[in-house]
C-alpha cells in the first residue's frame, strides 16, 4: 500500500498585505460608510517606487490640496529624483562644535516636526574632555547659562546614513530604502510602525510618533519632498534626510547653514575636489560605532 505525499504550495503574503487584508474588513469598510474616496485611496496606496508617474501626480495632488487647507498657505510636495553621479556625505568638526543647539532648531523648523509632542531628529549628547567619546555618561539635557561649557566637548548625532543599513535590512514591509545618491529614506504612507528599523539603529536616529504630531500652522514649512519634510501622521518612524527636499534642489541641509561657527559640512563624495573629499583625505576621521560596519557616511572630524 503506497501513500501519496501532498505538496502544499500556500501563496507568499507579506506582511503589509496581510495587515491591510486583517484591516479591511474594519477599516475599509468604515472609510467606505463614510464615503472618503481620499481616504480609502490612502489606506489601499502600495509602495511609492511601485507606483506609475500617473498615480504620483494624483497622490501629490491630494497630499497639496489636504496640506494647504489643514496649514492654511499652498505646499508644494516634491518628488525629485537623486542628482546623477552624486553621493552625498557629511562630516561634522568637533574640534569646533559648542553645543549651541541651533543645528536642532533650523532642523525642527526646516523639516515640520511635530512641536508637542515634541521631536528632535539630532540630539546633542555633552562628553567630558577627560573621558573623550564616551556614551554611557553623556548628558543630553544640560542645560548651561553659556556654551561650550568649560572641560567638555560636543556630539550631534542624527542618521548616519550608512552604506550598510540595519535599518533597512530589518523593515519587514520594505518602507526604508538607500536611494542612489545615498540618503536613507522613509515612504511613510508604507511604513506600518513596527519600530523594528528603531531597534536596529545602533545610533538611536529613528524617532516614532506614538503620539498625533502638532505642527502650528505658522511653523509649517511648504517647501517639502514626499520623502522627506511632508508633515507625518502619527504611528509612523520618522528620521533626519539631510534635507532631501534641499540638497536635491543643489542646497546645503539647514543644519549646515544654521550653525554659527562652521563646524558642519557636507558635499559630494564623488567630487575629489570637494571640501569633504579633502576632510577624508587629510584630517583625524571618526566614525562612530565603527566596528559594527554599518559603513555611515556621516564621519566625525577634528582640524585641531
Amino acid at each position: 500500500m503506497s501513500i501519496q505525499k501532498t505538496t502544499f504550495s500556500p501563496k507568499k503574503v507579506d506582511r503589509r498585505s496581510f495587515l491591510k487584508a486583517a484591516a479591511a474588513t474594519s477599516s475599509a469598510a468604515a472609510l467606505a460608510a463614510c464615503g472618503d474616496k481620499a481616504a480609502i485611496e490612502e489606506f489601499l496606496q502600495r509602495d511609492f517606487r511601485s507606483l506609475s508617474k500617473e498615480k504620483i501626480a494624483k497622490i501629490i495632488e491630494r497630499l497639496e490640496a489636504e496640506y494647504a487647507q489643514k496649514y492654511g498657505k499652498a505646499f508644494t510636495v516634491s518628488t525629485k529624483e537623486p542628482i546623477p553621479e552624486t553621493f552625498f556625505g557629511y562630516a561634522l568638526d568637533l574640534s569646533r562644535c559648542i553645543g549651541c543647539r541651533k543645528c536642532v532648531y533650523a532642523c525642527v523648523d526646516e523639516n515640520n516636526q511635530s512641536r508637542d509632542p515634541q521631536l528632535h531628529w539630532i540630539q546633542v549628547l555633552e562628553m567630558e574632555k577627560e573621558k573623550g567619546v564616551d556614551f554611557i555618561d553623556a548628558n543630553l539635557y544640560y542645560d548651561h547659562e553659556e556654551v561650550p561649557h568649560e572641560g567638555h566637548f560636543y556630539v550631534p548625532i542624527a542618521c548616519q546614513h550608512c552604506k550598510n543599513p540595519p535599518c533597512v535590512k530589518s523593515c519587514p514591509v520594505g518602507a526604508t530604502w538607500t536611494d542612489s545618491d545615498g540618503i536613507v529614506v522613509i515612504d511613510y504612507n508604507w511604513c506600518i510602525g513596527c519600530r523594528c528599523c528603531m531597534a536596529a539603529c545602533p545610533y538611536g536616529a529613528r524617532h516614532f510618533n506614538w503620539g498625533r504630531p502638532t505642527l502650528p500652522a505658522e511653523d509649517a514649512n511648504p517647501n517639502t519632498h514626499y520623502l522627506g519634510n511632508r508633515p507625518r501622521m502619527k504611528g509612523v518612524v520618522e528620521k533626519c534626510t539631510w534635507c532631501i527636499q534641499r540638497v536635491r534642489e543643489g542646497r546645503y541641509p539647514a543644519c549646515v547653514e544654521a550653525c554659527p561657527v562652521g563646524a558642519r559640512k557636507f558635499g559630494n563624495l564623488l567630487d575629489k575636489d570637494s571640501e569633504i573629499r579633502y576632510i577624508l583625505e587629510n584630517k583625524r576621521v571618526l566614525i562612530l560605532r565603527e566596528v559594527l560596519n554599518t559603513q555611515p557616511k556621516f564621519y566625525y572630524f577634528y582640524s585641531t
